[in-house]
């Protein structure tokens, strides 16, 4: 699959007769939501795991030197926190484009804070897109995001605005607080 989704997931059409319909976000869209939404709210999924796996050639990256970034992984029994907004269908516009680099459109079960659920859909990158950087230990990971940039920014804001996200969330994510961790040693020793 190429690394841009962009055709592929506009021409995905479960949710277009909806007038509303719920989005969660696990990566960078529970801390930068630039897109109108009609709520906001925590929430999480089940039997998935955010895993800095994807490659990020357009954000946080570069064609040449990718960044990294979080996908999901299926794992049996494990919750994943995040952010659900509620939008119109036509926000797709603007998020395909955001999520273009290897993600696509899935829908799922969104669970949130007083035990109710809807239906609803988030993007995820599988091992099949073209940017898809697989797994590595999290000092690699680390290492990595230490040296990367892209348009959006350095790799690191993203990982770290991400961590400080969860911690407002009180999600802990092993994956995610042991790159931060690795990442801090690295930027003090070049201090």
């Amino acid at each position: 699959m190429p690394a841009n989704t962009i055709e592929t997931n506009q021409m995905m059409t479960q949710f277009s007769e909806q007038k509303t319909l719920w989005l969660f976000g696990y990566g960078s869209l529970i801390y930068k939501a630039d897109f109108p939404y009609l709520q906001r709210q925590p929430a999480r999924i089940m039997n998935w795991s955010r895993r800095f796996w994807q490659g990020s050639h357009d954000h946080r990256g570069t064609p040449e030197k990718p960044g990294r970034v979080v996908t999901l992984i299926e794992d049996p029994g494990r919750v994943c926190e995040g952010m659900a907004y509620l939008i119109t269908p036509e926000e797709f516009l603007h998020l395909d484009h955001r999520e273009k680099n290897g993600y696509l459109r899935l829908a799922t079960e969104i669970l949130f804070r007083d035990d109710s659920c809807v239906n609803g859909v988030m993007y995820i990158a599988s091992a099949e897109n073209s940017a898809y950087l697989g797994p590595a230990s999290e000092q690699e990971i680390a290492v990595h995001i230490a040296n990367s940039e892209g348009p959006s920014g350095k790799n690191a804001d993203y990982l770290l605005q991400l961590a400080d996200a969860l911690r407002e969330l009180d999600e802990k994510d092993d994956h995610v607080f042991a790159i931060e961790q690795y990442l801090q040693t690295i930027q003090s020793e070049k201090n």
